[in-house]
């Protein structure tokens, strides 16, 4: 009987505990839930014949998952796919390639006109981009390259303005005598930089590239600026929209589409997530 009390005993602190962690967290539950339910329902339409999709039966009868294959043969997705990662690779690459020696010329080395600098990357931040449009146009049109993604992608051999403000901000993290440590140890600033700097500003750097990544991958007015004419070139982002334009009515498609486009983004930040938080939650410390 002894044993018997004791397991019910058990039993009930168990209960009684989780319903406490319930109801402690029962506000994040919910919000959870809300920002859950789209894609549960993304999921669910995706495997749904065209007919039953209309309805208001939201589990499916019959689950179809060819609807995924019938994307591919209506719908030169793949090259789409292919167009949008050489999009996110190189305008990721290029970004880190220029924006990680400037934060650091901002961050830790000290020059005449540092402050005005910095000064014109934030009056940059706050420029929106739809001012710079049509100079930008015309300009990428003369030199013969609208129709293509090379608009969006040379840009960031310049920098980033965003992307330097948020690295500058993690480098300033670093303590200024590891640098200096290096420096008599007779390192040039390129080897402070790639030895030194860089491997100790992985979270920072990873936090940036995830933004850049998103950004690039969800971008739609860029591309729709200068590939909207030239189909061959399209990203994932306008063969979305234009799906949906073609394939109004068979909203399975259409959400088994979406699906396809949302996987890798959810893929990324859960595998870069632990990096991410870091990068971001290490930026705000000073």
């Amino acid at each position: 009987m002894t044993a018997v009390t004791a397991r019910r005993r058990s039993g009930t602190a168990v209960r009684e505990s989780l319903l406490i962690a319930v109801a402690r967290n029962s506000i994040a539950i919910a919000v959870a839930v809300l920002f859950v339910l789209p894609f549960v329902f993304v999921i669910l339409m995706s495997f749904m014949t065209s007919d039953q999709a209309l309805t208001s039966n939201l589990w499916p009868t019959t689950w179809h998952p060819e609807n995924f294959l019938d994307i591919f043969r209506k719908f030169p997705m793949f090259d789409y796919l292919v167009n949008t990662v050489v999009y996110v690779a190189l305008a990721t690459g290029f970004m880190l390639l220029s924006s990680v020696p400037a934060a650091y010329a901002l961050a830790k080395l000290r020059w005449r006109g540092e402050n005005a600098v910095f000064i014109v990357i934030i009056c940059m931040m706050m420029l929106p981009p739809q001012v710079v449009t049509v100079p930008l146009y015309l300009m990428w049109s003369n030199a013969g390259l609208t129709g293509t993604l090379w608009p969006l992608i040379l840009p960031m051999l310049a920098g980033d303005a965003f992307s330097i403000f948020l690295l500058r901000q993690f480098l300033l993290t670093i303590p200024d005598a590891v640098v200096d440590a290096a420096r008599i140890d007779g390192c040039g600033e390129w080897q402070v930089l790639l030895r030194v700097v860089v491997p100790m500003a992985r979270p920072g750097i990873a936090a940036t590239a995830i933004f850049q990544f998103f950004y690039a991958w969800n971008d739609y007015y860029g591309p729709l600026l200068y590939t909207s004419e030239n189909q061959s070139n399209w990203t994932l982002s306008i063969a979305l929209s234009q799906f949906k334009q073609l394939h109004h009515v068979e909203w399975n498609l259409v959400m088994a589409a979406t699906l396809i486009v949302m996987v890798p983004v959810v893929i990324v930040f859960f595998l870069a997530q632990k990096a991410f938080v870091q990068g971001v939650t290490l930026t705000g410390v000073k």
